[in-house]
């Protein structure tokens, strides 16, 4: 069976030794009731909770098929009713959220890290009440004070959960071409009709009922993305005693059979003249949207997080455990058939990729969860301004960039198994499986690098990376030179802004320019973020000479020397520009030789 210890002293070491949590809580006055003490023990019950009780029902869910869909209701694996009864007793649910409707208010940088641990046992489980806290937020931000008193309590205590009704058959990225209608009713409500897919929880047998934010578009409303509206449909209506009523005219048509996640339902949702209610004014609702849909891109990274960081431990305990073949430099066991696998230097490669991905992309997000608290719970407007910046610029990598690689790492992962990885029992094959939707959901890592390249980059005319490549600077001239990654981080930095200065200018004298060298660019900034986070490590770890603190340096040599170089070819790839691809007609792709 497939085994997880939660990576407790390297989530400290970030949280306090990298990013001086405890300090950065203190100086905000909207944080300073938490301390390391606190959050510590937050992170030891989700620790518990992971792998006690949600750890095992990720395989049995799996190996029962996943949900079950009868006659539009929907069943989820044996277990999870009773897990996620626990989890929301637990307070899980409102961790982050809101205090005012019964959050804990607890800051992103923590809950990026919890997170992570389900992600790591049950992905498929962490869905239910991901699409819940996203919702929350959306109606946080964007909705009435009696829409807010309505939903958000019942969200946070698990007895009602969300969801996110976006795509439609015809109708993905381009929302703008959406169908379903949103027709006013004189009572202030609207009937919404059309057909949402790809939905997320749409239904389920986990909350007594769901509350679904649906995109649909008025009678008048403009063409276009700027005709997009906001509303909330439950699939109960809601008494005026805060009761349900009667079921309400949405339902799920089937749900879709997947390569992995299987334990998530993922609906067909069909609304039939639902009653449904606006959220904020008509025509605004693709904004208050997106503000679930950035925070459902951050967890699509810290899913990739948990994949790699499950993926390794299995594969170091395997390699541990295996026997094969005998060390090339002679140092054998002479009471043993074989050496461990961990002998050979190809096996330690690849353990090696995979955790220098877990380390620095788990650096990574915390530190995007620390710009997302100074947004939230800064009073200082200029702090503000910049970390929202930040976040824009960064949200493409957090989602795409830390899924890529960790797919990458996880592959690696269950190559140390050799054939072994490749059936069920161990457990990678189902990880391999999972982990592949990360890649694809909340806008595909293709359209994420177009948003980095496109709108971040060269619409600001470099302005946000240029904001952030003073950030990394300032902090490599600050540091001892540590091994020589103050040098290599400085390199790395001009070596990015003369790309993205080669891009901005390409950008004008070509229009599909862009396009041709996105996922390469993206790649680019993320090799760029994996070396700030390797320096800040580094640097918190050199003056310390416990072995933990040393292996973290060590480890940072290995991505300099390793993984880094792989910025020159991509920087090769985006200098080789568009017209290799361009220059071929459509008919080249669908010729038969």
């Amino acid at each position: 069976m497939p085994i997880y210890n939660a990576p407790l002293k390297d989530m400290q070491f970030i949280l306090q030794d990298v990013f001086k949590a405890e300090t950065f809580w203190q100086e905000n006055e909207n944080l300073a009731h938490l301390d390391m003490a606190t959050a510590n023990a937050i992170l030891e019950e989700m620790a518990k909770f992971s792998k006690n009780v949600i750890l095992d029902l990720n395989r049995s869910a799996d190996e029962e098929g996943g949900a079950e869909f009868n006659q539009g209701e929907v069943k989820t694996p044996h277990g999870f009713k009773e897990a996620f009864q626990q989890f929301a007793q637990g307070g899980w649910i409102g961790l982050g959220a809101n205090e005012a409707w019964g959050g804990q208010g607890m800051p992103k940088m923590l809950t990026v890290l919890a997170d992570e641990m389900i992600w790591s046992c049950n992905p498929s489980f962490m869905l239910y009440p991901l699409l819940t806290v996203g919702a929350g937020m959306a109606i946080d931000q964007a909705a009435s004070e009696e829409q807010k008193t309505t939903y958000l309590p019942k969200f946070y205590t698990g007895e009602w959960s969300g969801t996110m009704c976006l795509t439609e058959p015809h109708a993905g990225t381009d929302l703008g071409i959406i169908k379903t209608k949103a027709v006013p009713n004189n009572d202030g409500s609207y009937n919404i009709s059309g057909t949402k897919i790809f939905i997320t929880s749409g239904e389920h047998d986990l909350s007594e009922n769901i509350i679904h934010l649906v995109l649909a578009k008025t009678p008048h409303a403009p063409a276009g993305s700027r005709g997009i509206s906001l509303f909330i449909v439950p699939k109960f209506l809601i008494n005026q005693d805060g009761s349900l009523g009667k079921r309400n005219t949405v339902s799920a048509g089937s749900i879709e059979h997947k390569m992995g996640i299987k334990g998530s339902a993922t609906c067909v949702m069909n609304f039939d003249a639902a009653q449904g209610y606006l959220v904020g004014k008509e025509n605004e609702g693709l904004a208050a949207m997106f503000i679930m849909m950035n925070y459902e891109r951050l967890s699509m990274g810290i899913q990739g997080i948990g994949a790699s960081e499950f993926a390794y431990q299995n594969a170091a305990q395997y390699a541990t455990d295996r026997l094969q073949g005998r060390s090339a430099s002679g140092q054998q066991s002479p009471d043993k058939p074989a050496d461990s696998i961990l002998v050979h230097a190809d096996v330690r490669r690849m353990l090696l990729n995979s955790r220098a991905n877990n380390e620095a992309s788990r650096a990574f997000a915390v530190y995007v969860g620390q710009q997302l608290d100074i947004t939230k719970f800064s009073t200082d407007i200029d702090c503000i301004t910049k970390a929202n910046e930040r976040v824009a610029l960064l949200t493409p990598i957090a989602k795409a960039y830390l899924t890529d690689k960790a797919l990458d790492a996880a592959l690696e992962a269950q190559m140390c198994f050799g054939g072994h990885g490749y059936i069920r029992e161990w457990g990678m094959e189902q990880c391999i499986r999972d982990l592949r939707i990360s890649q694809i959901y909340e806008g595909t890592n293709g359209v994420q690098a177009l948003d980095l390249i496109g709108r971040k980059t060269i619409k600001s005319n470099g302005a946000f990376i240029a904001d952030y490549l003073t950030e990394i600077r300032e902090f490599a001239d600050s540091m001892q030179d540590a091994m020589s990654i103050k040098a290599v981080t400085l390199d790395v930095c001009a070596q990015v802004d003369e790309i993205t200065k080669i891009i901005i200018e390409q950008s004008k004298v070509s229009p599909d320019f862009p396009s041709a060298v996105a996922v390469d660019y993206l790649h680019v900034v993320g090799l760029l973020s994996f070396t700030y986070m390797f320096a800040r490590i580094a640097q918190a770890a050199q003056s310390k000479s416990d072995t933990f603190y040393q292996n973290k340096l060590v480890l940072a040599q290995y991505y300099v020397a390793k993984v880094l170089p792989d910025l020159a070819t991509r920087i090769q790839r985006i200098q080789a520009g568009a017209d290799l691809i361009m220059q071929l007609p459509e008919d080249y792709f669908t010729a038969q030789a």
